[in-house]
């Protein structure tokens, strides 16, 4: 399963994403694909909404099942702690990550 919260991106991004997921809320994007359509829709958009921010949460063979990736300005990174997987926010326009990962940054 992938689910896709995008942030400013185009009407046409938008529109191809509907073809493989539902989209329960507005630029939330819910769906299941094999991994090559998964792989090949997200290098598409990483190239067709450059201006835009994508945090991506799909399933990962790890103890949690699943994976935290981001693309652009979302205001939330995902990072990876002692072998699990966090968001994090920003706070005070600062971004503590010490002992962590830090994915898409």
């Amino acid at each position: 399963m992938t689910v896709i919260v995008a942030n400013e991106v185009p009407d046409a991004v938008r529109g191809m994403l509907k073809r493989w997921f539902i989209e329960p809320r507005p630029n939330v994007f819910v769906g299941t694909l094999n991994r090559r359509v998964h792989e090949n829709t997200i290098e598409y958009i990483r190239r067709n909404a450059r201006g835009g921010g994508l945090l991506i949460i799909s399933s990962f063979p790890n103890c949690q099942g699943y994976k935290i990736e981001s693309t652009g300005d979302t205001g939330r990174k995902g990072v990876e702690i002692s072998g699990l997987w966090m968001v994090a926010e920003e706070w005070d326009g600062k971004e503590s990550t010490d002992d962590a990962q830090v994915v898409g940054a």
